[in-house]
Formats: C-alpha cells, structure tokens, sequence
C-alpha cells in the first residue's frame, strides 16, 4: 500500500440547490488555475455533468465523492485521488450544506466535508434580502457540531448599497465575507431536461464562459483568503487508495495482453466515472474509447461498457450508424461481457421511441416527462459481469425514459419502495443504475477476469 495524503482543500457548499455553488466552484477553479495554481477538483454526489466543467476549468480529471454508493469511509482516499499532484483541492457540494439521502445513510456535503476535515465556504443567494442573510448564515454556522465552516460567498447581488448592508450583516455573524458577485447574465449556466449540457456537446463556448466566469470571480472573491481557509485544513495522511486495497491477486492474462474494454464515448455518453476506468486499469484492462456517433466498426475489445449520456437527443445520428450497431448487437449474441448503464442501456435496446437502436435487449425504451431519481440499492438475481447472483451493489438512477418490459436482473430498493429492473445474465448487465466502483474494486475486478475467456476480435 501506498501512503497519500489531503492538500490545502476547501468545500464550496450552498445553502440550497440552486444557489449558485456551481458557478462559484467552477469560477473559483479557473480562477486559481489562471493564477498558476495546481487545483484538484471533485463533486459531491453522484452528478456527471458539474465534473466536466470542473475538468475544463483546472485541466485535471473529473472527480466524484459519493459517501453513500461509496461508503464514509472511502471519502478520504477519493480526496486525495482527487488532490495528487495538487497544490489545492476545491470540492462542489450537492444540494444544500446538511441535505442527504432519504435513508439517512451519510451523504451530505457536510458529512463529505467532515470526512475531508475540510473547511467549508458556504454560498448564499442574497437577492431580495439584506439583514434576513445574518440569520440564514447563524443558523448555518451552528447547526452542526464537526462542520467547519469557514467563509461565506454572497451571491446574486444587486448593487454596492445591497452589498454593503449584506456585508455588514453577515460580518456582526462573526464569519468573514470572501467573496461577493453580482447579478450578471452572463454567468447563467445552459439547462436542459437532465440539468447543464455536458461539456463534450459544446466545448469551445464553455471555454469562453469559463474564461469569463474565472475573471469575474477573481474581482469579485479574494483568492488569497480562500487558498489560506484551504491551507488551515489540517495535514492528513490516507494510508491507501482504493485500487491499491485489492481483495485478490490480479488475473492472469493467458492471452499474452490486458484485455481491451471498449467504453463508449462522445457526445452522446458522455456518463463514465473516472474512477471506474481507472478501477478497471488497476484489475488489469486497457481501456479502448470509441465513439458510437462516428465510428462505424467496433473496436478490437474483450469487453464492452456503454455508459449514461443523452442518446435520446442524438437518436437519428445514432439510428444511422448502422454498420457499428450490427456489430455490437452481433457481439454481445456471441458473448461480448457487457455493462450497459442508463444510456447505454437505451442505446441496446431494439428502439429510442420511433429510431431503431442496437436491438441487443429485447426491450423497447420511450421517453416521458416523468423523472425517476434516487439512490438505489441493488441485488443480482442471476449472475452477471460484474458479479455472483446474490451480489449486492449501490447505485443512482436518473433519467425521464422507461424500458418496455422493464427486466428483472436486480432486485431494486430506493426511497419509494421496491422494484425490479435490468436486463441480462452472466456477459450482460443492462439497467438504469449508475454504478461507482469507489468503494468496490471487486466489481472491477469480477469484469475483468469476466472479459478474459472470450475475446471478440473487431
């Protein structure tokens, strides 16, 4: 085992969702960034869209730190994969400082932060209020025993009488003020049905929008208040990592090489945690990226993994790859181990509403205007890829689209009760659940010896 440790790290929580800590978090990364300062980055919770921005703002690798499909006590060791190398590490909470799971399993940014001894800045949306901001910070600042929170960033201001009187208010809390922004259109994210586009559909305008997103919070935030609320966290060892706690030894590799494990990538499924890549290079992969808009031939792979995304908004251009959706389909009726998540589970299945898809699954999948969102937690009924009948394994589902029949690979536990769901067996998992493989090396490990015995050569 390999000892790590923490950098300098701050956590930029909100009061609400809403509130603006994504364009502080983000702002605050390419602003540091801009200075020359090496800054790790991670979001708390299971969101795929906020780690892109984070990514393109510092130039380091999409990050999350997920306590509840992960477990408390992985935390640390995520914060300081997210930190090597690293001169600061900024983390994006989820939802407000102290909102969690429905289970109460620890979740919350505030528990994130407390597992990091991590300071926290929380944001506040001061429109429309002056004084009334004191109170909201006070309750905040003593709600919780083991929170630290350190600094607050105002956000939404409308003027400099506005500000001062919010300054003034929040400063008589006994907290300092580290930043104060104004109203200004331009710093308003893009929204679609699933919250911010993905940085990979429109990356040159983000990069203009972080530009100025970064300049605006440099003159309006004092930078070196906040790196120095970074630098009181203390010092903390982590004494190994998660690849580096293997339960087994790595698979032997009878065919001279690392099996390959296609991912499928681009535009369209753009949902693939770091993590699980690099978990899968630990158990012993090589991971072979491909682009199911472009690329009409399947690569040379052991394995398939087709993640979340939005299929559903690139359906016509996917519909008309049909030579790369013959091969998956005839891939995956050969053998081809298979983990197809949210997306990509949409993507195998005969039809996306009126455009045939891969046909894979015997299933067809149609949107709807309903959200289905939570944590799930999930047992295999049968064997599968990643794992025995009788595996259990925690997960996220969000998505506005249902599969017809809906499967019964996974016994399925969330807020609202039980269900089943997914598709599959022993060389295919086909469902909804996002699964970060933080905390289970395990099921990295159980896909890669399960990509071993049967190659498809592309």
């Amino acid at each position: 085992m390999v000892a790590s440790s923490l950098p300098p790290r701050v956590v930029i929580a909100g009061t609400h969702s809403g509130v603006g800590k994504t364009t502080v978090a983000t702002g605050l990364m390419a602003a540091f960034t801009a200075t020359g300062v090496r800054v790790g980055t991670a979001k708390v919770g299971p969101d795929y869209i906020d780690p892109g921005y984070h990514a393109l703002a510092s130039g380091s690798t999409p990050r999350n730190i997920d306590a509840w499909m992960c477990g408390l006590d992985w935390v640390p060791s995520m914060g300081a994969r997210a930190g090597a190398g690293k001169d600061l590490l900024i983390v994006e909470g989820v939802m407000g400082l102290f909102d969690g799971a429905a289970d109460g399993t620890p979740s919350s940014t505030a528990e994130v932060a407390t597992a990091l001894a991590a300071p926290v800045i929380l944001v506040v949306d001061a429109s429309s209020s002056s004084d009334s901001i004191a109170a909201v910070v006070h309750g905040f600042h003593t709600f919780r025993r083991g929170v630290s929170l350190a600094g607050v960033v105002l956000n939404r201001l409308g003027s400099d009488s506005h500000e001062q009187a919010v300054r003034a208010a929040v400063t008589a809390v006994g907290l300092p003020v580290l930043g104060a922004l104004r109203r200004d259109d331009q710093l308003t994210w893009r929204d679609r049905h699933l919250g911010l586009v993905p940085v990979v559909e429109r990356p040159g305008e983000v990069v203009e929008s972080l530009a100025r997103l970064g300049a605006a919070v440099a003159q309006r935030c004092d930078l070196d208040a906040i790196h120095a609320v970074a630098r009181s966290a203390p010092r903390a060892a982590v004494s190994e990592t998660r690849t580096e706690s293997r339960t087994e030894p790595e698979p032997e590799l009878p065919r001279g090489r690392r099996p390959r494990v296609a991912v499928a990538g681009g535009r369209a499924f753009s949902f693939t945690y770091a993590d699980n890549l690099e978990a899968l290079e630990a158990a012993g992969a090589d991971i072979v990226g491909f682009d199911p808009l472009i690329d009409e031939h399947l690569p040379d792979c052991d394995a398939l993994v087709a993640g979340g995304g939005f299929p559903e908004v690139y359906g016509t251009e996917l519909a008309r790859n049909t030579n790369l959706m013959r091969e998956v389909a005839t891939a995956i009726e050969g053998g081809l181990p298979t983990w197809a998540e949210c997306g990509g589970l949409l993507w195998l299945s005969r039809r996306l509403d009126r455009e045939p898809m891969v046909g894979a699954l015997d299933a067809t999948t149609t949107m709807t205007d309903r959200l289905e969102l939570g944590y799930r937690q999930a047992t295999f009924r049968r064997d599968t890829p990643l794992g025995p009948a009788g595996t259990t394994v925690r997960g996220h589902e969000f998505h506005y689209s249902r599969t017809n029949p809906p499967g019964d690979l996974l016994d399925l536990v969330g807020r609202t009760g039980a269900a089943r769901g997914g598709h599959g067996g022993p060389r295919l998992l086909a469902s909804y659940l996002h699964i970060h493989l933080g905390g289970r090396f395990d099921l990295a490990q159980a896909f890669v010896s399960t990509a071993l015995p049967s190659p498809y050569p592309g």
